[in-house]
């Protein structure tokens, strides 16, 4: 019969490798606290940042007469040639936006500047990097170019209400010769039909 005192110890006893292992944990458990760490510093001073220097490019627009004066009037909608450069202006509303179709050319840079007049809309042209929300009061402005010619959907991608799935515009991007033989007439271009 075996006595207590020679009875295997219920206690584990430390070996080198529960040692290392431990030491392992160890040094995992300071580098994960350290990452938490500095992002959580990184949150609070860019929050800081962004409160005391707000971004220099918000433009604000009063959607309650957007559409009696100013660049978002319906005579400025479309897309313009001045100067060399091409811009494109448009409106977001419950359930469509204006114009409906867009022109643009081909390798030339366009400027996108759009709002929206009654929530929160947005839109993604076909497989390209045009991407964009459009918040009432506020002027979304980003620049783009479009390889290759062809018709592209601009299909609404924040959602906006019941008719959201209808809400859909095109993009007609032609050669910029044929571009710059329409756009050289002053006129806004669109090519939704009269």
């Amino acid at each position: 019969m075996n006595s207590p005192s020679s009875s295997p110890s219920l206690s584990p006893s430390p070996h080198g490798s529960e040692a290392v292992a431990i030491a392992a944990e160890r040094r995992w458990a300071i580098i994960v606290g350290v990452i938490i760490a500095m992002l959580v510093a990184m949150m609070i001073v860019t929050g800081l940042h962004w409160v005391s220097m707000p971004p220099s490019r918000v433009e604000t627009v009063d959607v309650k007469t957007l559409h009696l004066s100013g660049e978002f009037v319906e005579g400025n909608l479309g897309t313009t040639l001045a100067d060399g450069k091409v811009t494109v202006r448009l409106i977001a509303q419950q359930y469509s936006f204006v114009p409906q179709c867009i022109v643009v050319p081909a390798e030339m840079a366009v400027t996108f500047r759009g709002t929206a007049t009654d929530a929160i809309h947005g839109f993604v042209i076909g497989r390209t990097n045009a991407n964009t929300m459009l918040v009432p009061g506020f002027v979304a402005t980003f620049t783009t170019t479009f390889s290759g010619t062809g018709e592209k959907l601009m299909p609404c991608h924040e959602y906006c209400g019941t008719g959201h799935e209808a809400m859909w515009g095109r993009v007609q991007v032609i050669p910029p010769e044929e571009f710059l033989a329409k756009a050289r007439g002053g006129e806004r271009l669109s090519c939704v039909p009269r």
